[in-house]
């Protein structure tokens, strides 16, 4: 039987936990953009999150005797919150799992709402499975985080809402997409009664398996997600929402970290507001598809656009790494490698070039008794300013390389720069990621093989999720086939830097 979803929505027993929230002109960043640009605030939300919609919505069809029972979920750290207000409302037991990565604030505030939380696995993915043998071992009734009729009709108000509080012209709806709920219960409210307001969904360059899957025409898998907006960190989109979103969404965006990083700062400097990084994804969206409609020649100016804010549980340790990242998101910093001569006034001459800009970042590495080695930072007004920059310090002689979006230099080489040891035969250079924890890095070093030397290591602990590490590895050719098969079987993200420029000049 097909679902009205407009019924549902319509009737949806929202309101007994949560609260309509305030829609928003953004001043600062609407003038910025040329456009009105309006935060859907969800994280006011006593749960600062919209999450709790459609997990009460649901728990509160559910039977009296189902209820008994008690409910489990699993959930990054959101939906959970709610499942536990909800069943804290409802009077019964709320079982949740949650992958060991989820932030500590997450992780205490269920807790603190009465929710039982239970740590397993590294993604979500890895908890819902989990959550599914404790489901039928205790006999409790599951509640989806997205994948669920009653869940996307609750999620589904918030779309009623935003038509309700703007009912002149309105040109898109931005959407945060993890595993589709919220875009699917916006898309069907809006699309029913104003098909002419556009509901484009956001993911990060690397979670974005609803883009993929619509691309497809399928549902695809993930083989990993990125961990950095962890509440979107979603291997797999649900069937229902994926049916809703080919039908309803009209675009995706994707935008990658350093552009989520900029849009938390945005939302802080219009609202002093701090929003999860999936809080913020809908932000980092439109600003994108303004900023994209102007590189095309056929720039959007003077409407409307709701991005919706939909989540404020940062974990606060957090905050080092975005506002560090910050600032390349908006285009406000440009890093640069570049070669000097080494010879009388070269460096004073470079100096003077950078001149009165602020800068932001400065390293001297003397590499030979020909040339030397700078790497330097400056703030710079837009995009477009970076290669101008780079095609001044040429004209002067000077061999620039623009590192801005290299993420070599911009997570461990601006902090490691030292030169290469005549010792360090054989090297070659990986970038790691692997889930934050306690005890996380020293379980990483001991997963790393004996056979090969470790010619040079850097580990920065940012306050994030993920932990990030830098590794040079003396690996002789004829060794390379073991290598390779040792890191297939290593099971963490990796990347091969050994041809990055940035690592010869500086490294």
């Amino acid at each position: 039987m097909k679902t009205d979803y407009l019924q549902k929505i319509l009737t949806a027993r929202v309101y007994e936990v949560a609260v309509e929230t305030p829609l928003e002109l953004a001043p600062t960043l609407s003038q910025r953009m040329e456009n009105r640009i309006w935060f859907k605030r969800e994280d006011v939300q006593s749960v600062f999150s919209f999450k709790l919609r459609g997990a009460y919505n649901k728990m509160a069809n559910l039977t009296p005797a189902q209820l008994k029972r008690g409910v489990i979920c699993a959930s990054a750290g959101n939906h959970a919150q709610g499942v536990a207000l909800g069943a804290t409302r409802l009077g019964c037991r709320a079982l949740i799992v949650m992958p060991t990565t989820t932030p500590p604030v997450k992780i205490e505030a269920v807790k603190a709402r009465g929710g039982e939380v239970v740590l397993f696995g590294d993604s979500y993915s890895d908890a819902y499975g989990h959550a599914l043998e404790l489901e039928k071992k205790l006999k409790l009734t599951f509640v989806h985080p997205f994948d669920d009729p009653d869940v996307i009709a609750g999620q589904g108000t918030i779309g009623m809402e935003i038509l309700r509080q703007h009912p002149g012209p309105l040109h898109a709806i931005f959407v945060a997409i993890g595993g589709g709920g919220l875009i699917a219960g916006v898309a069907a409210y809006v699309k029913a009664v104003r098909p002419d307001v556009k509901v484009i969904g956001v993911q990060t360059t690397d979670s974005d398996a609803m883009a993929r899957s619509l691309k497809a025409g399928r549902r695809v898998t993930l083989p990993d997600v990125g961990l950095f907006s962890d509440g979107t960190a979603v291997k797999l989109v649900g069937e229902e929402t994926f049916r809703l979103a080919k039908k309803y969404v009209d675009d995706i965006i994707l935008v990658d970290t350093d552009a989520v990083c900029a849009a938390i700062k945005d939302v802080f400097q219009d609202t002093r507001s701090i929003l999860e990084p999936a809080g913020a994804l809908a932000v980092a969206g439109a600003k994108e598809y303004i900023e994209r409609a102007r590189a095309s020649k056929k720039p959007i100016r003077d409407q409307d656009v709701v991005a919706i804010a939909c989540g404020a549980n940062m974990n606060f340790d957090r905050l080092r790494f975005v506002t560090e990242r910050a600032e390349v998101g908006e285009a406000r910093e440009a890093v640069f490698a570049v070669t000097i001569p080494e010879e009388r006034g070269s460096f004073k001459r470079f100096c003077e070039m950078v001149g009165p800009r602020n800068v932001t970042e400065f390293v001297y590495r003397i590499s030979d008794e020909k040339e030397a080695h700078v790497l330097v930072g400056v703030q710079i007004a837009s995009r477009d300013e970076s290669p101008r920059i780079t095609k001044n310090f040429e004209k002067h002689g000077f061999r620039t390389l623009d590192l801005t979006h290299d993420e070599l230099a911009k997570l461990h080489i601006r902090h490691l720069v030292g030169g290469k040891s005549p010792l360090a035969h054989d090297e070659l250079l990986y970038r790691f990621e692997f889930p934050e924890r306690p005890g996380a890095l020293m379980r990483f070093l001991a997963s790393m093989a004996p056979n090969w030397n470790i010619s040079l290591f850097h580990y920065r602990n940012q306050g994030g999720d993920v932990g990030r590490i830098l590794v040079g590895l003396q690996v002789p050719k004829k060794e390379m086939k073991d290598f390779r098969a040792f890191l297939a079987t290593l099971g963490y993200r990796h990347w091969d830097e050994s041809e990055n420029p940035a690592y010869k000049l500086f490294l």
